[in-house]
């Protein structure tokens, strides 16, 4: 039971309660999560059971992809639907070039100011509790990528888009930030994430199917294999005599490891002969050794 799980997140459940419920569900130890969705929105939520939470730090960082829907017109305080209504602009007279061109000048964003209502912290407290009590803390700009960004459908008031972006990325402030844009404002209305660490919503299980599945004792096909989940990493199979050698935690140099692990990943993975995940390397030399990110015994 170390592996991970694709869930179909479903509307009106926080990420936590998401995870509580799997761990329940499968008996578990730990459950962790990569990355977390608001409690309206769904999709891919990538869990991580038992030995398989430490390969967090790797799957948190990589592209997510949405599609969700923004309203114009109406500005909320948490920049979704969820919140406070601030203002509002009942005329629309944009054209839909004028969308378009908008959507485009996002594709060029590097940085962004992330929301008062977010998860981040100060002093130690969610930056949301703070802004529920009247105190509104703005965090500096931090440095995002957008990938690609396309209108999908207009049906003015609202916008149907598509979004691949980096981890960190808030959805609903890029919706608050092209609103204003246009000069009318806007909120997120709805959204799904569709592609999270490589994982699709193609091969994601929701919950009332999960809790079936572990009524029959099948649970095991729908686990993730650990050495499978790091999909896209550089790959070494390692021998037994290597096998132990990073198991008892002595160094690894570039002679012992094959041509196929190129400095094309942060990181390199390293498996069994039976293609069992041993250990996950830094893949940028350090006095000519790799060092290792993390190491699973036998």
């Amino acid at each position: 039971m170390n592996g991970i799980i694709v869930l179909n997140k479903p509307p009106d459940m926080t990420s936590a309660q998401v995870v509580a419920r799997v761990k329940r569900v499968l008996k578990a130890k730990k459950v962790g999560h990569t990355g977390t969705l608001d409690p309206f929105a769904t999709g891919v939520l990538v869990c991580c059971i038992n030995k398989a939470t430490r390969l967090a730090q790797f799957l948190t960082y990589g592209k997510k992809r949405y599609v969700g829907t923004m309203r114009l017109g109406i500005r909320t305080d948490t920049q979704d639907f969820t919140g406070r209504v601030v203002s509002t602009e009942p005329e629309l007279p944009m054209t839909d070039q004028e969308v378009h061109g908008a959507f485009r000048g996002f594709l060029d964003v590097q940085h962004q100011n992330p929301p008062a209502y977010s998860a981040l912290k100060h002093n130690g407290v969610p930056l949301y509790r703070l802004a529920r009590r009247g105190t509104f803390i703005q965090k500096p700009a931090r440095r995002i990528y957008i990938y690609g960004l396309q209108v999908l459908e207009i049906s003015l008031p609202d916008i149907r888009f598509e979004v691949c972006c980096s981890a960190g990325t808030y959805v609903r402030t890029m919706c608050a930030d092209i609103g204003d844009a246009l000069g009318c404002g806007a909120h997120l209305s709805e959204l799904c994430r569709t592609e999270s660490g490589g994982f699709s919503l193609d091969e994601a299980i929701g919950l009332d199917a999960l809790e079936r599945l572990a009524g029959t004792g099948k649970i095991s096909n729908c686990i993730i294999p650990m050495s499978i989940a790091l999909r896209g990493m550089p790959h070494v199979s390692a021998d037994d005599e290597l096998v132990q050698k990073i198991q008892h935690g002595h160094q690894v140099t570039r002679e012992e490891v094959t041509a196929e692990a190129e400095e094309t990943c942060p990181w390199i993975k390293v498996t069994d002969s039976q293609g069992d995940l041993v250990a996950v390397m830094n893949s940028t030399l350090s006095n000519g050794v790799y060092p290792y990110a993390c190491v699973f015994s036998d």
